[in-house]
């Protein structure tokens, strides 16, 4: 079997009641989650009440897909969230199970991308932005946006298409100079914590974390890490680990409660 459900980050308050779903109901889910494949698995609730995977699309973009089971599962049809525009309901029967309901999630995906490039291709489907700020700092880059805002690409980056279309080179993230090492933590914007009993080992430390994500790669102090994600209510903690999303980029990050 893969990677064990305690692994995964728990989220809270996802079913209200304290009673726990019946045995038959946590060896269908583990069996289902295996089918799909442990390495997908974001968080789970504390009684599996809520699943979320981490899925890639056709075009290699990554999803977050939210699965919400009733208390009968599976014979009742599961509930989804997703970070795209609009969803289908679930198609369901009682011979369903979840890798169904992530096939429908990729098929939607799929099928909506899709849709939007035949518009783009047509020149009906036109992204939308707004500039703000003093006219002769933000004329030019409205008119570019107009002029060029049918040759956005589902498949380019962000930051690749927003460069294509206001015909400027954007600027990159801030460059540290490793010969002094000195990074600042994303959080409190010093490089050194203050000196002080209360922080104990971390008393006058440099920040200690870095995000994995190679185009970020934002520098934190773990004190300052953990506190932010105690204060937003989508952190997940598994044992004596947060889990949540990076302030910056909002790929994944964990720390330990207490260092």
């Amino acid at each position: 079997m893969g990677t064990p459900v305690s692994s995964a980050a728990f989220s809270s308050g996802c079913r209200g009641d304290s009673t726990l779903p019946s045995p038959a109901f946590y060896r269908a889910v583990y069996s289902q989650i295996e089918e799909v494949g442990w390495e997908h698995l974001m968080g789970a609730a504390e009684d599996l009440s809520c699943l979320t995977f981490r899925l890639l699309d056709k075009k290699g973009r990554v999803h977050k897909l939210e699965i919400s089971l009733p208390r009968n599962y599976p014979e009742s049809s599961p509930t989804i969230a997703a970070d795209v525009p609009c969803i289908n309901e679930v198609v369901w029967s009682e011979k369903s199970r979840l890798k169904d309901v992530v096939q429908q999630f990729d098929e939607a995906v799929t099928a909506l991308f899709y849709y939007i490039s035949v518009l783009q291709a047509q020149g009906l489907y036109q992204s939308r932005c707004r500039f703000f700020g003093p006219d002769s700092a933000v004329v030019l880059m409205r008119n570019n946006w107009k002029k060029n805002a049918i040759k956005w690409k589902v498949d380019k980056p962000f930051h690749e298409n927003l460069a294509a279309l206001l015909e400027r080179e954007l600027p990159g993230p801030p460059v540290s100079s490793k010969d002094d090492g000195q990074v600042d933590c994303g959080i409190c914007y010093a490089q050194f914590l203050p000196v002080d009993d209360e922080l104990g080992a971390n008393s006058g430390s440099a920040p200690d974390y870095t995000c994995e994500n190679p185009s970020c790669s934002k520098a934190f102090h773990t004190v300052c890490l953990r506190d932010w994600l105690h204060s937003i209510t989508t952190t997940r903690k598994s044992f004596d680990v947060l889990f949540g999303d990076c302030p910056y980029c909002s790929e994944p990050v964990a720390v330990k409660v207490n260092n």
